[in-house]
């Protein structure tokens, strides 16, 4: 067999692999909504860690310029 016919012998088989059967049409979207969904589920935890350390970061600036403003009000020994 040469390696041209090789070739279209093994991208006859992959064709067939890609149709699933006749059920291309169900198979390929769930992978791409599975992958969705993979993807979101890794990627929100690491944005809601980003919003809260910007939310921590901005409160102890807030509160640091607050310290700053106040006179104390520890007593003098």
């Amino acid at each position: 067999m040469s390696t041209l016919s090789h070739f279209f012998a093994l991208s006859g088989e992959a064709a067939a692999f890609f149709r699933m059967g006749g059920y291309a049409g169900y198979v390929w979207p769930a992978y791409a909504v599975f992958f969705v969904v993979l993807i979101a589920d890794n990627v929100t935890p690491r944005l809601r860690r980003r919003r809260i350390l910007r939310e921590l970061r901005g409160r102890l600036a807030r509160q640091v310029a607050r310290e700053r403003r106040s006179p104390s009000s520890t007593p003098a020994p």
